[in-house]
């Protein structure tokens, strides 16, 4: 988890997920419930994103939601 900037300071700024062997950032998409309490570390999230770089990462991760069926 990255700190919060701005009106989110004190809060989560943004997940640090691993996806593929790479570091992804989801930080859109979560909401302000989301980033009080985030997910803890070693929980599955779900998250969309719109195609891949050049090099192969995530363009626009967007945080959807915890997964419910691979974490219990």
């Amino acid at each position: 988890m990255t700190p919060g900037k701005g009106k989110y300071q004190g809060l989560a700024g943004a997940l640090i997920c691993q996806w593929q062997a790479q570091r992804v950032l989801l930080g859109s998409g979560l909401s302000d419930d989301d980033r009080k309490n985030p997910p803890r570390k070693g929980v599955w999230v779900t998250f969309k994103y719109y195609g891949l770089t050049a090099s192969g990462r995530p363009r626009f991760p967007v945080f959807l939601r915890v997964r419910s069926d691979k974490n219990r």
